[in-house]
Formats: structure tokens, C-alpha cells, sequence
């Protein structure tokens, strides 16, 4: 290591004379890297409640754990870890909605799985360090490529190119065997023209729940070409996981039942008998995925009004997750049984693998418009997923004439999306600002194949074959009035569609048949700046038709499972607040009271057993109105800082009201409302020899909180007349603790 950083270190000295540039020159460079996002994008001229994140925070809370934490704080966000720790299957909601209605790009590009909507930052280890910036829309925002957003939109913006050469090593380390080695490095401008710049990571903990470890690798490469109105830029980053499964959670009833055998950090997944009668846990019980993405990025000024940007992308991702599974049927894999005592054998366990390898590709364009107070955007994208779905059996307990590798299934799926939008802002009057967006989306989505499922009445694999076709139109309009250029007035009005993703279809009962959902979104703000103290207050009303809801169960993969349903609502206050007490103090807060409702829910079939475990049929419960699962009333964030010369510390605390598991307000079935602290310190030392040496510690749960952010209903029925629900909970890290150290050439 010592000797790749004293080449890396040697070859930018070689190339400091040629990146000495006017800073002028460097001024337009940027310039022209900004307006890649510039397109979807809020600015506070817009009638849009968002929240910027810059580089400087990114980069103070980056400590090895997924970007879900990196934006943890922010208003109306709640996040969660599989293993407990931040590290591996993460995941984020933002005023309820689960991140498979939250639209995320990059540089303006699609990252939403096509198929599933869903975002697996676990794909991109340790892409907070080469974040520029972020910016959260909550609510529909402005139009954006790729999914739709039902409750918010994330767009990432990736690092500038270094003017000047630089070079960085870092490390975190911690509790759980938490461990994150980053090196960065950068050419600065070559001739005025060229810049290069690279990063590598590497990323493992062990997890605070049992097994549940992350092994993963990425890296980052760009190569861009600036002239005096132009800029290309090429860049590819890539991510590789290697994480044992521990989506199943925790059932914290056994917990409490039988604590000798049950812990908080218990992970079931994985567990067999052995031929002696032992109860032992598969080793490579783990999600293996591979992504590497290439974006070639183009901007153009033509003159001071027209701005002109596009891209190219390619998503190439493959990989699968591998199981022991017990006491499975033979017929669902089609396997031939073995034959004792004259009889076939009915189950056996086995060693299965499903997988998924896709492509994902197609350009986004925009040509901006900028001319006193008027802002014309025309944009818009087109792009293809094809994906092919697949499942092989490697090892069978009692097999007869098996070949190891075998199939049991496999489906392809085609996804044509293509969107076009034009929005603009305009001062129509003295200080009041227009706001128009227009867009228009076309889907096309077709399946084919077999379902990873059995059809016992026919003693088939469930046929899959189905093709989807959309239109939508989504319009949006508001006005900003400017009172003075501190205090701003907003308002409007917006409305959206989405199609349903691959889980709707394939996981829908036999006579659901999903279907799209429709939003209108009101927004009604107001925003205070000065210098010393800001203000927000946003009041928002998100009115649903048919929207899919979760439902409060998963699929055997973890992945989340909703329905539609036909009316609901969301309507909250969102606060938040910047106050610097003194140059050295400074606080910063969020409150979001919300109210989530589903105007008439029944609650349909929950199956009843007489005091023998004999099936006696099921019943509907009408529950009239109810609140929307995983949507908590109350969200507050706070962070105080206190800074002296190169010294920071923060107090950083979240509470978190109750959220219910399931659709029905059943207090049984809810996670409990928890209120956690974590304390944030760093250090940064001027040396001779380095730009500077950086040093960070985070305390998380800083009292040793015991809380739980996520679970889901395993099974709830009534046993004799009495309701039982079986849960899963998905408790997170006690205190814990991790440290890192950069060092910046």
C-alpha cells in the first residue's frame, strides 16, 4: 500500500505545473459540471420543499455506512439495517413512502431497478465519497427520468473534476469488525483541457445481527475534456457485495420467551440439522451481486441563454442469492424423488441459487433556457431493461439421479420507458415567480416465462407471459411570491402516475390484478434566510387513487409487499430550522406531524383455527378508516454543533413515533416509538507534509438504546377465537463506535 500511494503521490507532482489554469478558467469548469443536474434540479425560486446536502456534510458523516445514513436527518426520513449497523441492505422512507416510490438518479440517470423500482445502495459501497452533492424533493417535485416520484426524489450529483492534482488515503474502523480503506486520486487540469480522477474502496463489517456481514468493493473512474463552451466527461463506478442474508429479522417474541436460545442479534436464516441431529447455519447463506455502471456525460453552452447537456448510460448487473432450504417438496423443483419402502420420498432440504442478470441503457437529454427571470428546461429520456430471471438447485439431501446446477426456472423481462417534459419559471408579476412542468411518460413492459413458484393444481411452474402498456401525464404548477429577498411564499400543485413493479404482478393472487396508482400533491411553504437564523414551514396534502400500499409482509427474499388500495391520503407540516447562536454554536432541527390514512380498509381473509389447529375458514375485518403502515405521525431531527478553529463535535438525535406493521392501527402489530442520540467528533491537523490530516469519530446510539426500525407480519390469524400475531422486527446496534482518518495530498 505504502508503495502504490508513493507513486500515486509522485505521478500528481509530475502534473502540477501542467494544472496551473486561471481562475477563471476553473470557475467555468465547474459551471459547466453543474448544469449536468442542473435539469432536475430545485432552486429556491421553485415552489418545491427540498433539502441540499453538500459535500462538506457528506463527507463529515461518511464513515463507511450506505447513503440511506448520509441523509438520515433530514426532514421526514426514516432508515434501516438489515444487519443493525448501516453497513450492507440499508433502506429509507421519506414521509412514509418506501423507497421503491422514491425516484433516484445520478447525474441525472436513472438508479431505480427498472423491474423493481426498488434503489440497493449495498450495490454502491462507499459511494458517499465520491458525492459532490444531493438533493431530497420531497413530495412529487420537479419531473425527473426513470420511476416516478410518489413521495420524493433523490438526485445524486457525482464529484467534480479536480482542478488541481490531489491525492487522499482513508480508513474507518470499529465496532462489529467494521472496516472501510479508501484511496482517491486526481490528475488536476492537463493542458488546460484534460482531468482524471479515480477512487477505490473496500468495505467489510461483520454486523451487529448474527452472520449478517458485508464484504463489498467499488471503485470510481472519470476522464473529462473541457474546452472553453464544452465538456465531456466519461466516467464509470462499479460495486460488488458479498452479504449474508439477514432480511428474515428477528422474532423478538422468542426473545423474551426463551432468552437462553433467543437474543436481539438472532438470525434464523441459514439454520438446519445435520444428519446427527445438530442444529448448524449455512455458510454461504449470501447475496452475491455485481454492478458496474458507465456514464458518458456531455454539456454544451451555445451561447449566455441555451445550455445544452445529454447522456449516454449502460448498466451492466449480475449476480444471485444462494439458501439452504428445508423440508421442501421435490414436485416445486422438479426433481424426481427417491423411493423407501416402496413410497417416494415427499421433501428434502437442498442448496438452491436464483439469479438475476440484467441490462440497463438508453440517454437523457436537456436543453436549458436562461434569460433575465425566465428559465425554459425541454428534457426528457428514453431507456431499455432487459433482465433475465433464473434459479439453479446445486445440492439435494436425498437425491435420485441429480444433476447438480439443474433449473427450475427462468423468465425474461422487457421494459421500454421513455418520458418527455418541458418546465419553465418566469417572474409574471413584480417578485412572483411562475412555475410550469409538463410531462409525458410512455411504459411498455412484458414478461415472459416461469414464475419461481409452483402450481400444484397443474404441476407447473406459474406462467409469468403478460405484457403492460401506460401512458401518463403528469402536470405540475406553482407560484413563489418574494415578499423581501429573505422571506418567500410557495405554493402548488402537482400530479403523478406509476406503473406497478415486477412484485405486484408476479407476487398478486389469483384474482388481484395490480394496478397503476395516481397522485395529487399540494404543497403550500414558506422559507426565511439571513444570515443567522433560517425557517421553513411546509404544509403538504398527497391525496392517492389506487395507491399500492405495503401490506405488512414480505416476500421469502425480504422485499416488501403492497396492494392497491383505492382511497388514501397523506397531509402533514414539515419544520425545520438553522440557528447560529454564536460563530461557535449552531443548531439545526426538523419536526414532520403528519396524519397517514386509508379512508375504508377491510382487512380480507385472516384465516381462523379452532383450538386443535383445524382450518375453519377465514374472515374480513371492516376497519372503517386507518393509518398507512410504516408511516409514522411524528419525525424530529436535531444536530448541535459546536466548532472551535479545526475542532467539531455534534449531537446528532432522531425520534421516531409508532409505526404500524400492517394497514389495520393494531397497537400489537407496530414498532414502538424510539428516540436515539449519536455523538459526531472530528479534527483536522495542517501538516508540512499533507494538505491535512483528518480525523472522525462517531458514537452511534450513544445511550445504548434498544429499538427496532423496521419488521413486517409473518403470520396473524385467530387460534380458538384469539388473534395471534407471529412478527419480525429488525433490531439495530447498541452503542457502537467507528473512527477514521483521512489523509488529503
Amino acid at each position: 500500500m505504502k508503495k502504490v500511494f508513493t507513486f500515486l503521490t509522485g505521478v500528481l507532482s509530475l502534473t502540477t505545473l501542467e494544472a496551473q489554469q486561471a481562475p477563471n478558467d476553473s470557475l467555468k469548469n465547474i459551471q459547466l459540471e453543474e448544469v449536468v443536474v442542473s435539469a432536475t434540479r430545485a432552486t429556491h425560486g421553485m415552489p418545491v420543499a427540498f433539502t441540499d446536502i453538500e459535500k462538506k456534510s457528506i463527507d463529515q458523516n461518511n464513515f463507511g455506512r450506505d447513503i440511506p445514513y448520509i441523509m438520515a436527518l433530514s426532514p421526514s426520513v426514516t432508515v434501516t439495517s438489515d444487519a443493525g449497523t448501516g453497513i450492507g441492505y440499508t433502506a429509507f422512507r421519506i414521509r412514509g413512502t418506501d423507497v421503491n416510490r422514491i425516484n433516484v438518479t445520478i447525474n441525472g440517470i436513472p438508479y431505480n431497478d427498472a423491474e423493481s423500482h426498488g434503489v440497493f445502495f449495498v450495490d454502491l459501497p462507499d459511494f458517499a465519497s465520491s458525492l459532490a452533492s444531493m438533493q431530497i424533493q420531497r413530495g412529487v417535485g420537479t419531473s425527473a427520468n426513470g420511476a416516478a416520484a410518489f413521495g420524493a426524489s433523490i438526485n445524486m450529483k457525482t464529484d467534480n473534476s479536480g482542478i488541481k492534482p490531489y491525492s487522499s488515503i482513508g480508513t474507518s474502523f470499529g465496532s462489529f469488525g467494521t472496516l472501510k480503506n479508501t484511496i482517491s486520486v486526481g490528475t488536476g487540469l492537463l493542458n488546460r483541457h484534460f482531468a482524471i480522477d479515480g477512487r477505490f474502496s473496500n468495505v467489510k463489517s461483520d454486523g451487529f445481527i448474527d452472520r449478517a456481514s458485508a464484504d463489498m468493493q467499488s471503485y470510481m473512474f472519470s476522464a473529462t475534456y473541457f474546452a472553453d463552451k464544452t465538456m465531456i466527461k466519461f466516467l464509470t463506478f462499479d460495486g460488488k457485495e458479498k452479504t449474508y442474508q439477514a432480511w428474515n429479522g428477528v422474532d423478538l417474541d422468542l426473545v423474551k420467551s426463551d432468552p437462553e436460545h433467543y437474543t436481539r442479534h438472532y438470525n434464523e436464516l441459514g439454520r438446519y440439522v445435520n444428519e446427527d441431529g445438530n442444529i448448524r447455519f449455512y455458510d454461504n447463506q449470501i447475496d452475491d451481486y455485481h454492478q458496474t455502471h458507465y456514464q458518458l456525460l456531455l454539456t454544451q453552452s451555445l451561447n449566455e441563454k441555451w445550455m445544452l447537456n445529454g447522456a449516454l448510460h449502460y448498466t451492466k448487473g449480475k449476480g444471485y442469492y444462494e439458501e439452504y432450504k428445508t423440508d421442501r417438496d421435490y414436485a416445486e423443483y422438479g426433481l424426481t424423488p427417491p423411493i423407501e419402502d416402496g413410497q417416494p420420498r415427499m421433501e428434502t432440504d437442498l442448496i438452491r441459487q436464483k439469479w438475476l442478470d440484467n441490462d440497463f441503457y438508453g440517454l437523457v437529454f436537456a436543453a436549458n433556457y436562461h434569460h433575465r427571470a425566465t428559465e425554459v428546461t425541454l428534457g426528457g429520456g428514453a431507456n431499455h431493461y432487459g433482465g433475465n430471471h433464473y434459479g439453479k438447485v446445486l445440492w439435494v439431501r436425498f437425491p435420485d439421479k441429480f444433476i447438480p446446477g439443474r433449473e427450475w426456472y427462468r423468465s425474461t423481462s422487457d421494459k421500454n420507458d421513455w418520458n418527455i417534459y418541458v418546465k419553465t419559471t418566469s417572474e409574471i408579476l413584480p417578485n412572483l415567480i411562475g412555475f410550469a412542468d409538463l410531462q409525458f411518460r410512455h411504459i411498455f413492459y412484458e414478461l415472459n416465462g416461469q414464475n419461481d413458484k409452483y402450481d400444484a393444481e397443474k404441476g407447473t411452474m406459474i406462467d409469468l407471459t403478460q405484457q403492460h402498456d401506460f401512458s401518463f401525464f403528469n402536470p405540475k404548477a406553482g407560484l413563489t411570491y418574494k415578499i423581501n429577498p429573505r422571506n418567500h411564499l410557495y405554493a402548488s400543485f402537482a400530479v403523478a402516475n406509476r406503473e406497478p413493479n415486477r412484485n405486484n404482478y408476479t407476487d398478486a393472487g389469483p384474482n388481484e390484478k395490480p394496478t397503476s396508482e395516481r397522485l395529487y400533491d399540494t404543497e403550500v411553504g414558506y422559507r426565511y434566510e439571513s444570515p443567522n437564523f433560517s425557517f421553513g414551514a411546509n404544509y403538504y396534502y398527497m391525496h392517492y387513487k389506487n395507491q399500492l400500499i405495503l401490506t405488512g409482509k414480505i416476500s421469502e427474499i425480504g422485499e416488501p409487499l403492497t396492494t392497491n388500495i383505492p382511497r388514501s391520503y397523506r397531509t402533514g407540516l414539515e419544520l425545520t430550522t438553522a440557528i447560529k447562536f454564536h460563530p461557535q454554536w449552531r443548531w439545526d432541527a426538523n419536526l414532520t406531524l403528519s396524519s397517514n390514512k386509508i379512508d375504508h380498509f377491510v382487512e380480507q381473509s385472516v384465516d381462523e383455527y379452532d383450538a386443535d389447529w383445524n382450518w375453519i375458514g377465514s374472515r374480513d375485518n371492516d376497519l372503517g378508516q386507518t393509518d398507512i403502515a410504516f408511516s409514522p405521525n411524528i419525525i424530529a431531527n436535531s444536530i448541535f454543533t459546536f466548532t472551535y478553529r479545526q475542532f467539531e463535535t455534534a449531537l446528532q438525535s432522531s425520534y421516531v413515533s409508532r409505526q404500524y406493521l400492517d394497514n389495520t392501527s393494531d397497537h400489537d402489530r407496530s414498532i414502538d416509538p424510539y428516540f436515539v442520540n449519536h455523538l459526531r467528533l472530528s479534527y483536522s491537523l495542517k501538516t508540512p507534509h499533507a494538505k491535512s490530516i483528518d480525523f472522525g469519530l462517531l458514537i452511534n446510539n450513544l445511550f445504548n438504546t434498544e429499538y427496532e426500525t423496521n419488521g413486517y407480519i409473518w403470520y396473524t390469524y385467530y387460534l380458538a377465537g384469539k388473534r395471534v400475531n407471529e412478527k419480525r422486527y429488525f433490531p439495530q446496534a447498541g452503542t457502537n463506535v467507528l473512527a477514521n482518518i483521512v489523509v488529503n495530498f
